[in-house]
């Protein structure tokens, strides 16, 4: 039913749609992997019955969602989320929407919807009187490049990346002539133009985002030499963060499409480059007031925080498989390439899974940073998995023990061999969230279905696929064996 709220936001955005001149309406629902799926319907079609009855897909050809034998489904658009689309020529607006069930005639919350497990965890939070608010303020990575060639069948498998930032192109013949200004191998962190050739176009992307009212706090080159990039934007509660990544990931592929260059979001996509995070910092607040704060305690962070952090670090090698999601995680996830792989917490130390940031001491600068989550993550569960994960932390009063100041990448010997570290494959993450997810199902929050599903569409999909195929280095390795 139609709340008084709801239904002016409905006749505002029509009236906006009739203003701008909108001649189609793209719906757009994120999968169960995390990727945004899509549908246009002209504008004569977008009428009020739509927020109240849906359109109708076929539930049975999204990933994750349901069997062909149950395959109707309908979509219902979240009238607060529209915006003119600033990638089409025809007038386009965009509007973000929640999968549901049509059930028999009567349409229902669907419990394989991202979204909506989102919407649960954090009514969860405020149900247990823990926090009326979280806030999420993601810092994401990702490559552009100028090349991306890739295949495989069942007798080859290969890729091809470049960049005219790569080192290996010092020797390039380009028609304009090689003008020499490159990052060094891993030295892209912070040079200034022209070897930093990249920043009108992350500008571009910022001004497209900040268009769409994602708010940007910086941007910059990152470690990765060719063609790394950080876009950061500013915290937001959790439902509308997850919707601003999902935002995030459509104008940062698009700038760049405009622009002949191409972007990817993969953790590790070049061998021996840095790899790419989503840095997740997070905090609790209640009228107005941040619940991670306290100036006696360590670093400046409370009680509540740190049985929080407990959460965090308990339950990580298992909401990691939301959080790290694909078998190429694990290749940024490795020991010895200074990957936040070690399940520890301290200030400053990015080292550690878990930093506290020293920036700044005022009260609503306190939050914990997650440090080993990555941007192929589903927004929605992985914020909704951390949240919940922090929650048994603070429900049952946990000790996140002693914080480790040390550099843990040096660490060597017995201080090492004691050290708890994040799975070692996404199969590993798969196995520790089979095996403890009872803090997810808390409240209904995530479904044992949910959970179940989630766990053998990558198997099936991701992990074994892989595990079948020759890797092309193999051949370097074994073939003249």
């Amino acid at each position: 039913m139609t709340n008084n709220k709801s239904q002016e936001a409905i006749t505002n955005l029509l009236t906006m749609c009739e203003k701008e001149g909108i001649k189609m309406v793209d719906i757009k629902f994120t999968d169960l992997p995390g990727t945004w799926q899509h549908f246009t319907v002209p504008i004569g079609e977008f009428t009020q019955e739509v927020f109240e009855e849906g359109l109708g897909f076929d539930g049975s050809s999204i990933r994750g969602f349901q069997s062909i034998e149950d395959s109707d489904m309908v979509v219902v658009p979240d009238p607060e989320t529209g915006f003119v689309d600033p990638f089409t020529k025809i007038p386009t607006l965009s509007i973000i929407a929640e999968p549901m069930d049509p059930g028999d005639g009567t349409v229902k919350e669907y419990d394989n919807n991202p979204r909506y497990i989102a919407r649960k965890a954090i009514q969860y939070m405020k149900d247990q009187g823990i926090a009326e608010e979280i806030y999420i303020g993601p810092e994401l990575e990702f490559y552009i490049f100028d090349d991306a060639r890739f295949g495989s069948d069942g007798h080859f498998a290969s890729y091809a990346l470049d960049s005219s930032e790569g080192h290996w192109n010092g020797l390039t013949e380009y028609p304009e002539g090689n003008l020499g200004h490159r990052p060094q191998f891993q030295g892209g962190y912070f040079p200034a133009a022209p070897t930093d050739s990249l920043q009108d176009l992350r500008s571009e992307m910022v001004v497209e985002l900040e268009k769409l009212g994602v708010v940007v706090e910086k941007h910059h080159h990152e470690v990765g030499g060719p063609g790394q990039t950080e876009i950061d934007i500013r915290y937001e509660q959790l439902l509308k963060q997850a919707d601003n990544v999902m935002m995030y990931k459509y104008v940062i592929k698009n700038v760049a499409w405009r622009h002949n260059k191409s972007v990817t979001f993969m953790p590790k996509p070049l061998f021996e480059q840095a790899g790419s995070g989503m840095h997740t910092h997070q905090s609790l607040w209640t009228d107005g007031k941040p619940l991670f704060s306290d100036p006696s305690g360590y670093a400046g962070i409370s009680e509540m925080a740190l049985q929080y952090t407990a959460g965090l670090l308990q339950h990580a090698p298992s909401f990691l498989a939301f959080g790290a999601p694909t078998t190429n995680s694990y290749k940024r996830l490795t020991p010895g390439y200074e990957a936040p792989v070690v399940l520890e917490y301290s200030k400053r130390n990015r080292s550690a899974a878990i930093r506290i940031p020293m920036y700044s001491q005022k009260p609503k600068a306190k939050r914990l940073e997650f440090r080993s989550a990555d941007p192929m993550a589903n927004p929605y569960l992985t914020f909704a998995a951390m949240l919940m994960a922090g929650l048994d932390g603070i429900q049952n009063k946990k000790d996140p023990g002693k914080p480790h100041e040390k550099d843990l990448f040096e660490l060597e010997g017995e201080e090492a061999k004691n050290l708890r570290l994040v799975p070692g494959s996404l199969a590993e993450a798969l196995d520790a969230l089979e095996a403890d997810h009872d803090y997810l199902t808390r409240g209904g929050v995530f479904t044992e279905e949910l959970i179940a599903n989630y766990i053998a569409y990558k198997r099936k999909n991701e992990v074994d696929p892989i595990r079948l195929r020759p890797h092309p280095y193999e051949f370097d390795l074994y073939y003249n064996g």
